[in-house]
């Protein structure tokens, strides 16, 4: 799972890990299995993320392993941009740009689907 304007270069992501938003990770660096590179975290030139950590900083280190409830909750979010592709996909049509707003307009409640921040599912 790749965040938005994350920078990949000449890395290696394994499996079911995760680069946060504006992260960076540099040449030949590999971030293990289900681990989690921070948002806006700076991974150096090959550094290795061990699988199941937390990685945070510039540079970034290794904070601490995750839990069985954040890799679970990884993978559930990664699932959820996967079916929104699929589902995007199945229903994607031409139109014209809107002049107004539509009052009744059709929103996707990410609640509803069960997809909430870590911060809100650790307070719970």
């Amino acid at each position: 799972h790749i965040g938005h304007g994350a920078v990949l270069h000449g890395c290696v992501v394994r499996r079911n890990a995760m680069v946060g938003m504006n992260a960076v990770v540099m040449d030949e660096a590999v971030v293990g299995e289900s681990a989690i590179v921070a948002a806006c975290a700076f991974v150096k030139a090959g550094v290795e993320i061990p699988p199941r950590t937390l990685a945070i900083g510039t540079p970034a280190k290794v904070l601490r392993t995750l839990t069985d409830e954040e890799v679970a909750w990884k993978i559930s979010g990664t699932r959820s941009y996967q079916d929104l592709t699929i589902r995007s996909l199945q229903t994607l049509k031409e139109v014209e740009p809107l002049r107004e707003v539509e009052a009744d307009r059709k929103r996707i409640d990410i609640a509803a689907e069960g997809v909430v921040p870590l911060i809100t599912l650790k307070q719970n």
